[in-house]
C-alpha cells in the first residue's frame, strides 16, 4: 500500500514536472513568433526664422491688361494686389489674380488735395452725403468680393476727413475687411480711426517707385528690407509699373535665399 501511494506520488511529480517544462518551451516559442518592431526616430522640426516679413503692395491695377501685369501674377511671392475699381481690366485682373493665389484688395479712389481725376462714380469726396460715401464703399465691396480689404488710392483730402474715415471704418468692420493707410499725407486720421472702431490696420512704411527709376526702386526696396528685418516687419507700396516688376523679378529670388519671407498684407494688420 505505501509503495502504491509512492508510485502515485511520484507519478504526479513526473506530470507536473512535464507539464511545466511543455509551458516554458511554449512560451519561448511565442517569443520568437513576436516581431520586434523598432520605431525610427524622427528628426525635430526646426522652424527657420525669417529675417524679416516684407509686405509689398502693388497698386494701380485695372488700367492694363498686358505683359507688365501679366508679369507681376508670374512673381514667385505672396504679394498684394490692389485694383482700382470702374476700369476696362479691373475684374478681370483681379479674378485672375485671385486665381493665382494673391491677395486682393480694394484701391478706393478718395479725394486729394491736388485736382482729382478719374473714378467719379467710386471716389469719396467731402462734398458727399454720409449715405453717398457708405453706397460707395459696399458698392466696391459687392463688386470685389475677393478682396480682403481696402487701401486708399490719392485721398490727402479725404483720409484727413474724420466722417469718411469713421463711415468707411463701419463698412470695413461690417463686411469683416481690413484697412492699410497708405499715407498719402502726414495729416491722415485713417489708420487711427480704423483702430478706434475696431478695423483691422496697417500703414504703408516705404514707397518703392515715386521716382520711375530702376535704381532708385531698388534702393527703396532694400530700405524696406532693412525696416523688415529692424521691426520684424514692413509694409512697401508701388505701382504696376514696367521698372518696378523688372526691380522686384530681379530682387525676390535673392531676399528669399537671405532668409526673408515675402507675406500677404493682412500679415500685417492688427
Amino acid at each position: 500500500m505505501l509503495f502504491n501511494r509512492l508510485k502515485s506520488f511520484f507519478v504526479l511529480i513526473v506530470v507536473l514536472l512535464s507539464v511545466s517544462i511543455l509551458l516554458v518551451l511554449n512560451s519561448r516559442t511565442e517569443e520568437k513568433k513576436t516581431p520586434i518592431v523598432s520605431i525610427p526616430q524622427q528628426e525635430p522640426i526646426i522652424e527657420e526664422l525669417a529675417r524679416g516679413h516684407i509686405i509689398i503692395i502693388i497698386d494701380d491695377f485695372g488700367y492694363r491688361n498686358d505683359e507688365v501685369s501679366e508679369g507681376f501674377l508670374a512673381l514667385d511671392a505672396d504679394l498684394t494686389f490692389a485694383v482700382i475699381p470702374g476700369h476696362k481690366n479691373s475684374k478681370l485682373f483681379s479674378e485672375k489674380a485671385d486665381k493665382s493665389g494673391y491677395e486682393i484688395i480694394i484701391h478706393m479712389p478718395m479725394e486729394s488735395t491736388a485736382e482729382t481725376h478719374g473714378e467719379l462714380d467710386y471716389i469719396l469726396t467731402e462734398s458727399m452725403t454720409s449715405s453717398q460715401i457708405e453706397q460707395r464703399v459696399e458698392k466696391v465691396i459687392s463688386e470685389f468680393p475677393e478682396a480682403a480689404g481696402l487701401n486708399n488710392h490719392q485721398g490727402s483730402k479725404a483720409t484727413t476727413d474724420k466722417r469718411i474715415m469713421n463711415i468707411v471704418s463701419n463698412v470695413l468692420k461690417r463686411h469683416g475687411r481690413y484697412f492699410v493707410d497708405s499715407r498719402t499725407t502726414p495729416q491722415t486720421v485713417a489708420e487711427d480711426i480704423m483702430r478706434t472702431r475696431g478695423v483691422p490696420t496697417a500703414r504703408r512704411h516705404v514707397f518703392l517707385d515715386n521716382d520711375n527709376d530702376a535704381n532708385k526702386i531698388r534702393n527703396q526696396l532694400y530700405k524696406l528690407v532693412n525696416k523688415a528685418e529692424a521691426k520684424g516687419n514692413a509694409v512697401g507700396i508701388g505701382h504696376a509699373k514696367k521698372l518696378t516688376l523688372q526691380v522686384l523679378k530681379e530682387e525676390i529670388p535673392k531676399l528669399k535665399k537671405d532668409g526673408f519671407q515675402f507675406q500677404f498684407a493682412s500679415f500685417a494688420v492688427k
